[in-house]
């Protein structure tokens, strides 16, 4: 059976604000929308939703958008090596007296200045390519130069702060080789990528548990500025992350204008203290005994060493008090902090520590106190971390950390009314094989 899953009743009532979108968009890859949509049964889902609904999208990439009156917004992304007239070719633009201004006025020759590979352009347009208005991002991602028509032969260029306007996605992929692979080849930003290793951080340590094959699906916000995408990742909203056959879920849930991430029960994802101390690297030597590089001795390691380019942020792994900074023998230089429960946790060989940080000083977890580097007994760039109990070192690798306090009663009821819509339509995207990216 095909028929249009954007007229599906459950997708109206749901998502109405994001079925508009996109019908306008026209599945344009902003929204991560799919070539082709299988619903398999499953009784979790509204009844009228379980069944097999197919829609073939039909993309044609750069087809204008009508918008009546016999206008149209296209749109050209900016190629490596363009000319500033190759690009008013892409956007259709056959108007004379509006390409002679663009190309030779004064006030726009900023722009050929700016041909910034991959950037957007867009333009509103007549079916005869007489140009209406002309909007082109500028440097720096916070204003665009805005080229409107006054006349038949008058123009005015002038520069405006873009206005955000905030845009759902939904995304998902497939492991091959690595995190960021993935999401390269799924179209997810960075920041997005680091959102969700951050989320899961507690459960999987993504320096060494990810498998071939281990699949994620997430549905987050960006901001966009009308016609294009700007480089703004904003909020995960939800999240599911299958590690090795085992499933991860994660929600958002906000009150007071404090929020946190909890799976579909309202446990708390947050753990008290991070399993790595930077977002990601690689171990280069773990807590076990071994031939010391400088002094060629067999001696017992009791830390972590993660190999980080100099200059990497190191991050609290969890909320402490500054018990000491600055250079100590071997360990160069070097931070230790203290945490409730006799708990502590040092970072060594560090380049160079966070502005103003000193003893007293309260961080939070996830907060940069210094940067890897290279100092004291040190044969390479990296960081050095470790665990202590009592003043202890003990193997964090292994360690069995404690959750962050789960919601309330109250707060449970909020929450599970809220992520019923997340975890439907998590659902829902895990059972569309055509989303599978590298």
């Amino acid at each position: 059976m095909k028929r249009s899953i954007l007229n599906h009743p459950w997708i109206r009532n749901h998502f109405p604000r994001w079925r508009g979108k996109l019908a306008l968009m026209g599945g344009a890859p902003i929204l991560g929308v799919v070539t082709a949509i299988a619903v398999t049964p499953n009784p979790t889902l509204p009844p009228e939703v379980v069944a097999d609904v197919v829609e073939t999208l039909d993309i044609a990439p750069g087809a204008p958008i009508d918008q009546g009156d016999n206008r149209y917004l296209r749109e050209a992304r900016i190629n490596r090596g363009d000319t500033f007239g190759a690009l008013l070719a892409r956007l259709h633009i056959e108007d004379e007296d509006a390409r002679r201004y663009l190309l030779f006025a004064p006030e726009t020759q900023i722009l050929h200045r700016q041909l910034v590979p991959g950037r957007v352009v867009s333009a509103r347009v007549t079916g005869d390519g007489l140009l209406l208005n002309l909007h082109f991002p500028m440097n720096g991602g916070n204003t665009a130069t805005i080229v409107e028509r006054q006349s038949q032969r008058q123009f005015t260029a002038r520069e405006q702060t873009m206005r955000y306007e905030s845009q759902r996605v939904m995304k998902t992929g497939e492991i091959r080789h690595s995190l960021f692979g993935a999401t390269d080849s799924a179209g997810i930003p960075d920041g997005i990528a680091v959102q969700m290793a951050e989320i899961f951080s507690g459960d999987i340590d993504f320096h060494r548990d990810l498998r071939k094959g281990d699949r994620f699906t997430l549905v987050y916000d960006i901001q966009r500025y009308p016609g294009q995408v700007v480089p703004r990742a904003g909020r995960i909203l939800s999240a599911e992350f299958v590690n090795d056959g085992r499933m991860h879920q994660a929600f958002y849930y906000e009150e007071n204008g404090k929020g946190g991430y909890y799976n579909a029960e309202g446990k708390s994802l947050k753990k008290a203290f991070l399993r790595a101390p930077l977002a990601f690297s690689r171990v280069t030597s773990g807590f076990s005994q071994r031939l010391h590089p400088i002094f060629k001795t067999w001696r017992a390691h009791k830390g972590v060493d993660y190999g980080a380019p100099i200059g990497t942020p190191v991050r609290a792994t969890g909320n402490g008090v500054v018990q000491f900074v600055g250079p100590r023998g071997g360990y160069g230089n070097f931070v230790l902090l203290s945490h409730a429960g006799n708990y502590q946790t040092a970072y060594a060989h560090l380049s160079r520590f966070a502005q103003g940080l000193k003893k007293g000083d309260r961080v939070n977890q996830g907060d940069t106190i210094a940067y890897s580097g290279n100092t004291g007994w040190s044969t390479g760039p990296h960081l050095h971390y470790e665990f202590r109990v009592n003043g202890v070192q003990v193997n964090p690798m292994r360690l069995s950390i404690p959750d962050a306090p789960p919601l309330s009663a109250g707060q449970l009821v909020l929450f599970s009314q809220q992520s019923q819509t997340q975890l439907a339509l998590l659902q829902l995207l895990r059972d569309t094989p055509a989303t599978r990216f590298e």
